[in-house]
């Protein structure tokens, strides 16, 4: 039979002893009410702009994006973005690779995926950034449509009625800092 043995020692700075990788501090923000958007301005979601300030220079900041989106028709485009803020100077992460006049993004979506106002979507992306800094730093998603007359929502569907029968979600954002 084999046998795995553990290191009882605990290291007390949250890095594993010899090496790095380990989780040094976890920030998440949380929204439970809901956001609308019917801009083709991209514009920062309420709520979703979780702040971390990293140990060293050298440690990267995973990211978990979990979010509910609803559209108001089925010819609904949108396209979400991710920033990292320092100072108040932002930068767009995470996008996809230039092609023609695409909008670039972590996620986009065009006719609302053919799906009706009664669903909401969901969004899971995960993106390891390397900030190099030790300064605070503010992670925002920003969306926006590309048609005019349409809305997108964030935690609910297209449809608004409170029955029983209909639903509201809650969205997060999750950072970890990880020893380099």
């Amino acid at each position: 039979m084999s046998q795995i043995k553990v290191n009882s020692i605990i290291p007390v700075s949250g890095v594993p002893t010899g090496g790095g990788g380990g989780i040094i501090q976890v920030v998440e923000a949380v929204k439970t009410d809901t956001a609308t958007t019917s801009t083709t301005i991209f514009n920062a979601i309420a709520g979703l702009q979780p702040q971390i300030t990293p140990s060293s220079s050298s440690n990267k900041v995973m990211i978990f994006i979990n979010l509910k989106w609803g559209f108001s028709n089925e010819n609904n485009d949108v396209t979400f973005k991710l920033f990292r803020s320092i100072g108040g100077t932002e930068t767009e992460i995470f996008s996809g690779a230039a092609n023609g006049s695409n909008e670039l993004g972590f996620y986009g979506a065009q006719d609302a995926l053919g799906k009706g106002i009664h669903v909401m979507m969901p969004i899971s992306s995960q993106y390891l950034d390397s900030p190099s800094t030790t300064s605070q730093i503010t992670y925002l998603i920003k969306w926006q449509i590309k048609r005019s007359s349409s809305y997108n929502y964030i935690n609910r569907p297209g449809s608004n009625d409170s029955g029983s029968d209909y639903h509201r979600a809650s969205s997060s954002v999750t950072l970890m800092e990880v020893a380099a």
